[in-house]
């Protein structure tokens, strides 16, 4: 960690032309990876690095300056490039900073810090977990299975004073198996993922995840083309919250709502779900993958409703989106390293439950398709529409699940999807992923209950026409 007055010299350099606020943020972190590809161990890879970045804020232009020089001459150096980027006065200011340490709201426990576990326990889970995999059927054909961990330590101190000094570990299983048979190909895909340390072992059998994946891969052989046209479509709990996130929570991020790009631009106050619908975004979550005690600006993690039975009530803002609407911060402000500025990003992102018994709005749906797991897609956060592949999916037929399909699509468009929410489950299931956003990736988590939405487009390569399904053939 840095010196208490060298970190006060260094921010009193970084307002030296009068800028309004500076920031120093310093990390020191270690991440390792083993990946198992082909029945064997690939790679086994381990890092560390440390470094700072200085920012600098005038009149809403802001610097940016990172270095791995934290020698006094070197942090001195970049903070006074930060002061002079952001600021074209030439007068000085005298401001005494003085800082006072931010003690954390609530406890992050971790039992068994990455630091604690060798490697050669972990390449012995990731083998057993590609055993598993591999043994499950004969169609299997690749089995990829990686495990990562990372831990730091990280500071933050600013020009009001606050210094944060934090401790922080995450790990991630994952497996992506391939089956084929006949020429046709699927996939199946787990993850599992904690803030926390490899106690996450204590919760999850990773041998499980591969088999679970495996069984998906080799089930979707023998699924049918998966139907085409305006049906309802109901979204299992299990499937996590990929939607809500793409579609919903992106718009939602400050930064894109000021600069025009985003459909939820200029709508607090208003309806933009069916009543009943509330979306969460809780860094506060204990474990969960987009989970942290202070945000990458030293603000205090936090739970707040972004909508609320329907309405809309708030944006994710970081200090200077914020600072643009004399807005207080939501504690969103996030950042992949040292080496990049925070922007305003999601963290543990939800549509709260409802009522509903899951199995109970399954019998109810007359006919449609049941989501299970989500895929990639795309969303456009401008007005909206999104598209997204499908890779688990079901026919209902008179309240029960008929038999699996593939190659299905949801495209719709997330306010119309949101407004569209007719029964809400009591159940929440939760998935994981690195979220991507102007070139750095966070860690979030994304939750829903199980869901009814009235009607969708769902794409596909067969055409429903009333009760029966009729092929589309491809010249």
């Amino acid at each position: 960690m840095l010196d208490k007055n060298l970190i006060s010299r260094v921010l009193d350099e970084a307002m030296q032309k009068g800028s309004d606020f500076a920031e120093i943020y310093y990390e020191e972190k270690q991440v390792s990876n083993v990946f198992c590809e082909d029945n064997r161990i690939e790679k086994v890879n381990s890092g560390r690095e440390r470094g700072a970045g200085i920012r600098a804020v005038k009149d809403g232009n802001t610097a940016y300056v990172y270095t791995s020089d934290l020698s006094l001459e070197g942090l001195l150096k970049a903070a006074a490039v930060a002061n002079h980027v952001a600021s074209a006065q030439v007068r000085s200011i005298d401001r005494e900073i003085n800082l006072s340490i931010k003690e954390p709201r609530f406890n992050m426990e971790y039992k068994r810090l990455p630091e604690q576990v060798d490697f050669e326990e972990k390449i012995e889970q990731v083998l057993a977990a590609n055993e598993r995999t591999r043994n499950y059927a004969q169609e299997i054909r690749q089995v990829t299975v990686a495990a990562g961990d990372m831990q730091r330590k990280i500071q933050i101190a600013n020009s009001n004073g606050d210094l944060i000094e934090e401790e922080q570990a995450r790990v991630r299983l994952i497996v992506n198996a391939v089956a084929s048979r006949e020429g046709m190909v699927q996939t199946g895909y787990e993850s599992a993922g904690t803030v926390g340390g490899w106690e996450l072992l204590d919760n999850i059998n990773f041998a499980e995840m591969g088999e679970k994946a495996a069984r998906l891969a080799v089930e979707m052989l023998s699924a049918r083309p998966a139907p085409a046209g305006r049906m309802p479509v109901v979204m299992a709990s299990e499937a996590g919250g990929t939607m809500v996130h793409e579609a919903c929570g992106h718009g939602l991020e400050a930064d894109l709502v000021q600069k025009g790009l985003s459909v939820y631009r200029k709508q607090l106050g208003e309806m933009v779900a069916a009543e009943g619908v509330s979306v969460i975004d809780d860094a506060t979550l204990p474990g969960r993958y987009g989970s942290y005690r202070f945000d990458d600006e030293g603000n205090y993690g936090q739970r707040q409703a972004l909508i609320d039975n329907g309405e809309l009530k708030a944006y994710l803002y970081d200090y200077l989106t914020a600072s643009k609407e004399g807005k207080k911060f939501s504690a969103n402000g996030r950042r992949e390293s040292y080496q990049h500025k925070p922007i305003p990003r999601m963290s543990n992102t939800f549509i709260a439950p409802g009522k509903d018994d899951p199995a109970s709005i399954l019998k109810d749906t007359r006919s449609g398709l049941l989501v299970k797991k989500m895929g990639g897609g795309q969303v456009n956060t401008t007005n909206g529409d999104f598209v997204f592949d499908v890779q688990e999916a079901y026919i209902i037929s008179e309240g029960e699940i008929k038999y699996p399909v593939r190659g299905a699509t949801l495209i719709g468009n997330g306010p119309q999807v949101l407004g569209d929410i007719d029964m809400l489950g009591n159940d929440l299931g939760f998935s994981i992923g690195t979220c991507g956003k102007d070139g750095q990736g966070v860690p979030v988590a994304d939750a829903q209950p199980t869901i009814r939405i009235k009607q969708m487009t769902v794409g596909g390569t067969a055409v429903e026409d009333g009760p029966q399904i009729k092929r589309i053939r491809r010249k």
